[in-house]
């Protein structure tokens, strides 16, 4: 019986997804250098998002390639092909995310790249998590209701007291303290999201923080954390809403927005593991709902994860037209990686692959039951 070469397994794979190899169809593939199908097979989908930043293939539409691939299972099924440098590379190169002692990790590879790309990127008020698109046309639309929607599902009241945990360059903090009268302390491990959050909240009552959340110790009316949760990691959950728990007055709500995995357990992928977010994991549904077993009682679960598929496109189409003003700064190798990351991710997104969860939880039930906002 003959093998199929590393060419022949991918073509095959491929196929079934209706992408061709030098097609001429906006989602397939055009390869420039032959190797590329050895390296595929060698390493998987580091391999395949490594040799599209070395410029060994193009797509013109990168975002519907990866649907593609993710909606046919072409990983799953190529699994078998896989060779062991892949899995070795991962088992040793993969470190627990959360570990207190690389809690500032990803503030320095990733939030420090540099605040003229994120400005440029995303919206006018710089928030980089997922909008609410709902009734609405573009991107800044989207995402003041996605803040505004936040604030609605915990009840916020002028006065109040809230903790933002990885709240970035306070894009929360700011819109809560502005439209709410809320008093914001917003906690980050990123200098450089804490520095210009300092300067868009002069004036406003809001406390910027350069702080790992397990260092927090004071009571707050409520408690949100919009897309840090991918950072803690499996094995704390249980630390997190401890924590989260000790700082909730008895009669708070928490709202947990966190980009979620349809399964338990996955090892991490090691493309944005090793490029774009280091020490990082995706919570199953599963894995969210032992970790507050006996601490919290859910009240709401919100998926609205086709919404970051417009999100990731729409910060992809302005990381283009702004990519001029950038280049100076980054490089063709940058650019070829973020536009990977951007639209691999979109693509992830509309093939459902992974999902967008507001969680609302309270301490021991809203009495009378809690109103669910959408």
């Amino acid at each position: 019986m003959r093998y199929k070469t590393p060419k022949e397994l991918i073509e095959s794979l491929l196929k079934e997804a209706d992408i061709k190899i030098d097609g001429n169809r906006p989602w397939d593939i055009k390869v420039h250098n032959e190797d590329l199908y050895r390296r595929v097979a060698a390493s998987g989908n580091l391999g395949f998002g490594e040799a599209y930043m070395d410029g060994w293939w193009d797509c013109d539409q990168v975002d519907e390639l990866i649907y593609r691939i993710i909606k046919h299972d072409l990983p799953g099924k190529a699994w078998h092909g896989i060779s062991f440098s892949l899995i070795f590379h991962v088992l040793t190169h993969w470190k627990p995310a959360g570990h207190k002692n690389k809690a500032f990790e990803i503030g320095e590879h990733h939030y420090n790249l540099g605040n003229d790309l994120f400005k440029l990127m995303l919206d006018k008020r710089m928030v980089y998590t997922c909008g609410y698109w709902k009734n609405v046309n573009n991107l800044d639309e989207a995402q003041d209701a996605k803040l505004d929607l936040v604030c609605r599902k915990i009840g916020l009241k002028p006065g109040m007291k809230v903790l933002d945990i990885g709240g970035g360059w306070g894009s929360f903090a700011k819109f809560a303290a502005e439209k709410y009268g809320a008093h914001v302390v917003n906690i980050s491990v990123s200098k450089e999201q804490v520095d210009l959050a300092n300067e868009l909240c002069k004036g406003l009552t809001v406390e910027n923080r350069l702080q790992d959340y397990r260092d927090v110790n004071e009571k707050f009316d409520a408690i949100v954390s919009l897309g840090m949760f991918e950072h803690v990691g499996h094995q704390y959950y249980e630390i997190y809403f401890d924590i989260v728990s000790r700082c909730l007055k008895d009669d708070g709500l928490f709202l947990l927005h966190t980009i979620g995995s349809n399964k338990s357990g996955g090892i991490p992928d090691p493309w944005i593991g090793k490029y774009i977010f280091p020490n990082s994991a995706l919570p199953s549904a599963a894995l969210i709902t032992d970790a507050v077993e006996g601490k919290f009682v859910i009240e709401d679960w919100h998926n609205f994860g086709p919404d970051y598929d417009k999100t990731l496109m729409a910060w992809h189409e302005n990381f283009e037209k702004y990519w001029p003003e950038l280049e100076k700064n980054y490089g063709e190798r940058f650019y070829r990686m973020w536009r990977y990351f951007l639209l691999s991710c979109a693509g992830g997104f509309r093939a459902r692959s992974i999902q967008l969860y507001q969680i609302v939880l309270s301490k021991s039930g809203v009495p009378g039951g809690y109103q669910s906002v959408r």
